[in-house]
């Protein structure tokens, strides 16, 4: 899906005033990481590392795994692409709802689809015949979380399935998730991370999976030359050698993501669901997302995600990143505006 995804700034010259479309931390502190990158700026002049060894070194290095279970790419979602294209014309189970982007990268490669909602008992589910296992945790849109020892005994009662799960938002959650040292356990787990969302640099694209040395490989013969910029790279490796500097107060953010759920259910008219997250969805019931979308951008300058094109969700559906206790309040009062106009 080239186009559908949150932050669609571009498809307007008017300025976003407030983003709560994009799951990315909105209080990162960047002034360093510019410096850094500005006195960095000679390396335009030559070409990046084919494969960024240098950050994968690093990488391998922070988790305590070996270079070869690690594959750097050009953002989370090219891990994707990667992964369908390895093993293409494989048969993949995907949660849903989900990140549209696990669907078309295995549509694009052949891959026989079929589907199982996030909402399901994970002890039941049979993925008997299925090669792959497609689940985001924590989920987007939802905000839903599987617990580290429910998901690993998942995983371990069905070593015939490769589980790739999609870790982009492990940094909004307090609680404890899959480690990439899971992999030497586990071979039929890759584990797909960003660094790109938890520090605000969505527009550098830095992502990687961790795989077993054997999947890696496999994996590696798909890699194209200098996918991975000079600069994301070094972004990448400043953001890992200054861990003080990126400490997301995920607790105070999940707290004001309540507040925010609260405020929202007391207008009427709408559903703000329960979350895990610092990201959630809302039930419309009454207009439609694309209506409210629409209003919220040429009234107030407030972009928020139509969710109505995820699998399993409808017209009704948005969802919102929580932003700071003001801009928060902003976007209540412009929803409870909107509502006032309806029927």
């Amino acid at each position: 899906m080239l186009f559908g995804h949150g932050d669609d700034h571009y498809n307007s010259q008017k300025e976003v005033k407030i983003n709560f479309s994009s799951n990315v931390w909105h209080g990162a502190d960047l002034r360093t990481l510019r410096e850094h990158l500005d006195r960095q700026f000679y390396e335009l002049t030559r070409y990046p590392e084919p494969d960024a060894s240098s950050l994968k070194r690093l990488l391998a290095r922070c988790y305590e795994v070996e270079e070869e279970n690690i594959v750097v790419t050009n953002g989370s979602i090219t891990a994707f692409y990667l992964l369908a294209q390895t093993w293409k014309g494989a048969k993949s189970a995907i949660a849903v709802p989900s990140f549209a982007e696990y669907e078309d990268a295995c549509r694009l490669y052949g891959h026989e689809v079929s589907f199982f909602p996030t909402s399901c008992d994970l002890s039941g589910l049979s993925l008997e015949g299925q090669d792959f296992c497609w689940i985001c945790n924590p989920n987007n849109p939802d905000g839903k979380l599987i617990r580290r020892a429910e998901l690993l005994a998942l995983i371990e009662a069905n070593r015939q399935t490769v589980f790739i799960i999609d870790q982009a938002y492990v940094a909004f959650t307090t609680e404890e998730l899959l480690k990439p040292s899971d992999v030497r356990l586990h071979p039929n787990l890759i584990l797909i991370q960003s660094i790109s969302k938890a520090h605000n640099i969505p527009g550098l694209r830095i992502g990687y999976l961790i795989a077993s040395p054997e999947k890696a490989e496999q994996i590696n013969r798909y890699i194209i030359p200098w996918s991975v910029n000079a600069i994301a790279v070094e972004a990448g490796k400043y953001i890992l050698t200054h861990p003080e500097q990126y400490i997301l107060p995920v607790r105070e953010w999940r707290r004001e993501t309540a507040c925010l759920i609260d405020r929202l259910n007391e207008l009427g008219d709408l559903e703000a669901l329960p979350t895990s997250v610092t990201f959630f969805l809302v039930r419309l019931k009454k207009g439609t997302a694309a209506a409210l979308k629409q209003y919220l951008w040429d009234r107030h300058g407030l972009l928020i995600r139509d969710a109505s094109n995820f699998r399993s969700l409808d017209e009704t559906y948005i969802r919102i990143s929580t932003q700071t206790t003001a801009e928060n309040r902003i976007l209540v009062g412009a929803v409870r505006e909107w509502l006032s106009t309806l029927p």
